[in-house]
């Protein structure tokens, strides 16, 4: 996927600008954060869970090296195979070496971000390999040729009338030629299309919400299905993951699967957990011949034992962008890359370095709602911080910025100074507010006043004198 998150103020009036999009966007705020607490709620140890699950990650990630070995000695003694990617191109070469060794042709993808992030599919395409996403909202935006712009809704950018014109062009010279306009009559025709895709692929590929160390075994948590047959019917199963899904035990993958579900689309648990260990043995029904898992690295070594180390202990909830006001108003794809909302504010910058991302750990209001309901308690905004005084330091800030916060600084030891002057801006701003206390415009301050009005300041004077009030 081709970054373009130096284009994100382009791209959040563009997102702002876009009525389909807004309107998608209303739905969201309300369903998964509300449907998430009303979870929580339900679980009365749920917080303790969170502790357990934060706790599990950071003892992973302190003993990571033992634990992506010792899962790897238990694929091979099953008959699998484990390939390491230190980069993308690694990962991509080795997935497409291993789809030739089979002469496939097409391959059954069940919805992973690494592969987004390697930029699989259109690797495999160049090579005349054919991918096919088969999560339904993955595979709404392959027809519309896009990237995914949720981790856990790709499509949730769509309207439904968006999703029936693409189904009525890509469907039409498969024989279907009317334009549905029911939920589930567009399932149907999406499952009856893909039933044949699983039937003939030739590999199938999938991610992996953990991998566990214990037993050898990738694990998937889906809605749909769609991972079990990628993963069940083709001769090949590839399973394509980044090494800080790695996880000690099936105990404590029980514990983060508590949280997971909870915490993504507030369900008790997700439809279908499914555990991968190994090809197909003598006397199996079914299952794939060959079994490898490829562990992608990509720069995410780099950041253990730094300060930065915590965003490893993510497990793709998208529990951050449902509650955040920023992603909520301007979706995903304004991100500019993979990872959208709070998390793709900490996790780009890594991958493709501040210079290419710097905008996006300034895409938040700091209000903290994504740390409060992050499942394993990643304390987003403190990271988000790092990598804008990492911006700072190089110079990256636009020049208006940083000369004002050297004004502001220059004035905030001088508290004197600082008192009075603060003082006469407080008093000329409330002689000039409207009747009912805001203003709709206000010099140097445009990027707020074109969106919301600004709230004039109340009498009282400012913070300062009303502390020293008090305390008299």
């Amino acid at each position: 996927m081709q970054s373009t998150t130096q284009d994100f103020k382009h791209n959040v009036q563009h997102a702002l600008a876009d009525p389909n999009l807004q309107d998608s966007l209303a739905k969201l705020k309300v369903g998964f954060s509300e449907r998430r607490r009303q979870a929580a709620e339900r679980l009365p140890e749920f917080e303790a869970l969170r502790d357990r699950a934060r706790d599990i990650k950071n003892h992973t990630l302190a003993h990571l090296d033992f634990y992506l070995e010792e899962f790897e000695r238990k694929v091979l003694a099953l008959g699998g195979h484990v390939h390491w990617a230190p980069t993308a191109e690694d990962a991509r070469r080795i997935i497409a070496d291993l789809c030739r060794s089979v002469n496939a042709r097409t391959i059954a993808k069940s919805k992973s971000m690494v592969s987004e992030e390697i930029g699989l599919n259109d690797h495999l395409e160049a090579l005349g390999i054919q991918p096919v996403e088969t999560d339904l909202g993955e595979y709404i935006i392959q027809l519309r040729h896009e990237p995914p712009s949720h981790i856990i809704a790709p499509a949730v950018h769509l309207t439904k009338d968006q999703v029936a014109d693409t189904f009525l062009e890509a469907h039409a010279k498969l024989g279907f030629t009317r334009r549905l306009t029911e939920r589930n009559d567009m399932v149907a025709e999406a499952r009856y299309v893909l039933r044949q895709k699983f039937i003939d692929a030739d590999v199938g590929l999938t991610g992996a919400n953990f991998l566990v160390a214990e037993t050898g075994s990738s694990m998937l948590v889906t809605n749909e299905g769609n991972a079990d047959l990628s993963n069940t019917l083709p001769k090949m199963h590839i399973v394509l993951a980044s090494i800080e899904k790695v996880i000690p035990t099936l105990e404590d993958a029980a514990v983060l699967l508590r949280v997971l579900a909870r915490s993504a689309t507030g369900q008790e648990s997700s439809a279908y957990t499914t555990l991968n260990t190994g090809p197909r043995r003598d006397g199996d029904l079914d299952g794939p011949s060959a079994y490898h898992v490829v562990i992608l690295d990509n720069g995410r070594s780099s950041v253990l034992g730094t300060e930065m180390q915590d965003m490893l202990r993510c497990i793709r909830c998208g529990a951050c962008m449902n509650h955040c006001p920023v992603y909520g108003a301007i979706g995903g794809h304004a991100y500019g890359w993979v990872y959208p909302g709070p998390i793709g504010a900490v996790l780009t910058p890594q991958l493709l370095g501040v210079e290419e991302a710097s905008n996006l750990p300034n895409a938040s209001t700091f209000c903290g709602r994504c740390e409060s309901v992050c499942p394993v308690r990643i304390p987003l905004p403190g990271l988000m911080r790092h990598w804008r005084e990492r911006e700072f330091e190089r110079h990256l800030t636009p020049k208006g910025v940083r000369q004002g916060l050297a004004l502001w600084s220059w004035m905030a030891r001088r508290p004197r100074l600082y008192r009075r002057l603060t003082g006469l801006a407080n008093r000329v701003l409330a002689l000039f507010g409207r009747a009912d206390g805001r203003y709709g415009s206000l010099p140097l301050a445009g990027g707020w006043t074109r969106f919301r009005d600004f709230p004039a300041p109340q009498p009282g004077g400012t913070f300062h004198a009303q502390w020293q009030r008090r305390k008299a």
